[in-house]
């Protein structure tokens, strides 16, 4: 057998030999070339020792735990052909290039070990040791078997972390919130275990967290992370976050009003709502209404329909067992509002009505008037009604804090009064003349006009709008003679009739005073008329006079003038003796005329309603005597 240069080197050079075996016989991992694989891929090992060129064959082998070498693996120069050994777990899993790298299919825990190239001349054998590493990533880590609720004051188990089929084995950690949870004894205990499947060889870790929650710890985040080795080195892996129920006991109680507005008034609908700030809330509450001696059970909300004013006062809520409670004030505005007198009122003018609007609420009101719509600037008073009172009146008060309560009654003033009547006239240019009935009164008159004796109408009969219980009828008459007009006016009360005579003769005219006569009116030409007779008895005692002087300057007065200017005291005769001669003829026409010049007013003052021009001849004639 021939010496390899190896053999041949230990026997000149003992010490290096010694450091070779050494290197042969070092643990998997420490040899010179590492592969590192991951679980399932292929692993490719190249034979690092350059192939020489007088190379024959080239094999693989590895080691076993015993550092028993089993070859697995032959490759031929000559012969070109290779070999694989029958070695059960790497059958049909073996693949040997020309270059004799070597590659394993579908890689598994148990190919971490060392594997040799020897590459084989004629004059010596070069071997090439290569470790392989065999990573598996473990699955994402789950929470499993997390507790339903935790109780403050109680140490439970919160669940435990599991991260599967790692290899190499991993470690787990658990976070609070993103923070690291460090083992504290009584409140944080934590257990960790592994265990590796045979079959495998992959490594199952699990961590179990027992944990005495406080309040702050509701709704916190818990999770795990497992740390690993990869190829490149150290990874972990996070779970996802849980939050679990912490429960707590109830340590305050709160009552509150729901309502949508922040305030309440009568007729509004009050729902009170009990709370605890414990974990989970209580149920069920004992509620104390005003009025109730006993406390109400119910569940947190309590629902009061339709409130009045007598539900001001306190209320409660505690407890079932009344270990605590709280309490809260309720106050319903009202607002109530007296009109005396409402409704619909019917007065007569000139009468007084008292009016009354007074108000009684939780809260100072705001009070106000309107009529017809306007506000008014002051409170109503009727110490004597008139037409332009009636209206409608509404008075409204309402409470600025409150929103939405507002009251207003409505009182119906109706004024009404027997037709008055005045009647005007006016003359115009052209002869004619406007007779204006001016009308007062209500329910609203109907107005008739009637005439006697002739004349044309221009125009029809006019009337002005009626307001306040006042409007006005008018017409426009050219009389040929004297004649008279009569305006009636008619209502539900009663009926009313004034008349006013008016000349045929155009004399200037203007209105008459206000005021309101239901008598029928004298003749237009009824103070002219009386005008004339006292100038007529004036100018007859003025001529009595001068003829007197007259007379008494010729010679003394005839028995029968003295006896007619001074008559006895209990008769008057206008048949005296009669003087036969001519003065007394005389004096007898003269007493005569001046009878007749005494009489003649009193003729025309009893003669209906004369015109002026009748007068004027009157008066000319009596002159006619005297001439």
């Amino acid at each position: 057998m021939m010496e390899t240069p190896a053999a041949a080197s230990c026997t000149h050079r003992p010490l290096l030999c010694l450091l070779l075996l050494a290197a042969l016989c070092l643990r998997p991992g420490l040899g010179l070339y590492t592969v590192n694989a991951v679980y399932g891929d292929t692993i490719v090992m190249p034979c690092s020792q350059g192939v020489p060129n007088d190379l024959m064959f080239g094999k693989w082998k590895y080691e076993t735990a015993n550092n028993s070498p089993v070859f697995i693996a032959f490759r031929s120069t000559t012969k070109r052909q290779v070999q694989y050994d029958d070695v059960a777990e790497y059958k049909g899993r073996l693949s040997l290039s020309e270059n004799y790298t070597l590659s394993i299919k579908n890689a598994r825990i148990s190919d971490e070990r060392r594997f040799v190239c020897m590459l084989v001349t004629e004059d010596n054998v070069y071997e090439e040791p290569t470790v392989v590493k065999v990573f598996k990533q473990p699955s994402q880590p789950e929470i499993i078997h997390p507790a339903n609720f935790l109780e403050t004051e109680k140490l439970k188990m919160l669940g435990e972390c599991i991260a599967r089929e790692s290899y190499p084995d991993g470690n787990i950690t658990w976070y609070k919130n993103g923070n690291i949870l460090q083992p504290v004894e009584g409140v944080v205990v934590m257990t960790l275990q592994k265990v590796v499947d045979r079959s495998s060889g992959l490594f199952t870790t699990t961590s179990s967290l027992q944990y005495m929650p406080t309040k702050k710890d509701a709704n916190a985040r818990f999770a795990c992370k497992v740390t690993y080795y990869g190829p490149s080195g150290q990874e972990e892996i996070s779970s996802e976050p849980v939050v679990f129920d912490v429960q707590y006991p109830t340590a305050k109680v709160t009552i509150k009003v729901l309502s949508q507005r922040n305030t309440i008034k009568e007729g509004d609908n009050i729902t009170l709502k009990c709370s605890g700030n414990g974990n989970p809330p209580p149920q069920e509450f004992l509620f104390y209404i005003p009025g109730e001696p006993e406390g109400i059970r119910s569940s947190d909300t309590y629902i009061m329909t339709d409130v009045r004013r007598n539900a001001t006062g306190e209320y409660k809520c505690s407890l079932i067992d009344r270990s605590m409670e709280d309490s809260t004030t309720i106050t319903v505005h009202y607002l109530d509002l007296s009109l005396t007198p409402s409704g619909e009122v019917t007065k007569q003018i000139g009468e007084d009505l008292p009016v009354s609007c007074t108000i009684s609420s939780s809260r100072n009101a705001t009070v106000f008037w309107i009529k017809d719509n306007t506000r008014m600037q002051t409170s109503p008073s009727f110490s004597s009604l008139q037409y332009k009172d009636a209206g409608n009146y509404i008075c409204e008060t309402t409470l600025q804090e409150v929103e939405g309560l507002k009251k207003r009654k409505t009182l119906t003033l109706i004024v009404q009064g027997k037709p008055q009547i005045r009647m005007t006239k006016k003359t115009g240019s052209n002869k004619s003349k406007t007779i204006i009935c001016h009308v007062e009164g209500f329910p609203k008159p109907a107005v008739q006009w009637t005439t006697t004796g002739s004349g044309s109408i221009i125009n029809q009969t006019e009337e002005t709008n009626y307001i306040h219980g006042s409007f006005s009828s008018k017409i426009v008459i050219s009389p040929e003679e004297n004649v008279t007009l009569t305006c009636i006016a008619e209502n539900q009360l009663e009926r009313t009739v004034t008349s006013m005579n008016v000349s045929a003769i155009s004399i200037p005219e203007y209105d008459e005073p206000n005021g309101y006569d239901n008598s029928e009116k004298v003749n237009d030409q009824a103070k002219l008329i009386v005008g004339i007779v006292v100038g007529l008895l004036l100018a007859a005692l003025v001529a009595g006079g001068i003829y007197w002087v007259y007379v008494k300057k010729s010679k003394p007065l005839p028995r029968t003038v003295s006896h007619f200017l001074n008559p006895p005291s209990n008769s008057y005769s206008p048949n005296l003796c009669p003087q036969s001669d001519v003065n007394g003829k005389s004096e007898k026409a003269a007493a005569q005329n001046f009878q007749t010049l005494v009489r003649t007013p009193s003729k025309h003052v009893n003669k209906d309603l004369g015109n002026i021009e009748e007068n004027k001849k009157l008066e000319e004639n009596n002159h006619k005597p005297e001439a």
